[in-house]
């Protein structure tokens, strides 16, 4: 049976628990609810799940990753005020790409 894979990323399919192992792998992140779903802290919020699937990080490049690939990119009203803040299609993305999310998203939330 073949698994539906990300673009580029044969045989790879991206979960929470990735995400979760991936976080808690950075210096100074901890786990805890957040609007009653998992979410990882540097100094501020990280990285959260937004719902089954979606995850919530920061990043300098929302509207270059939305305009490059709306699919897997996106924000809602909720986020306009925070124009750090992108959701991420967990489907989309392969580990690699992950990684790179996570990791600028625990720099921008350990700055202060």
């Amino acid at each position: 049976m073949d698994v539906a894979s990300p673009a580029g990323h044969p045989g790879t399919v991206t979960t929470e628990d990735d995400v979760r192992r991936l976080c808690l792998s950075l210096p100074g992140v901890t786990e805890r609810l957040s609007w009653g779903q998992p979410a990882w802290f540097a100094r501020t919020l990280m990285a959260r799940m937004w719902e089954d699937g979606v995850l919530t990080v920061k990043s300098d490049e929302r509207d270059v990753l939305a305009g490059s690939d709306a699919d897997t990119y996106f924000w809602t009203p909720h986020h306009d005020r925070s124009p750090q803040l992108v959701l991420v299609r967990l489907a989309n993305v392969g580990l690699d790409e992950l990684t790179e999310l996570l990791a600028e998203s625990h720099r921008l939330a350990s700055r202060r």
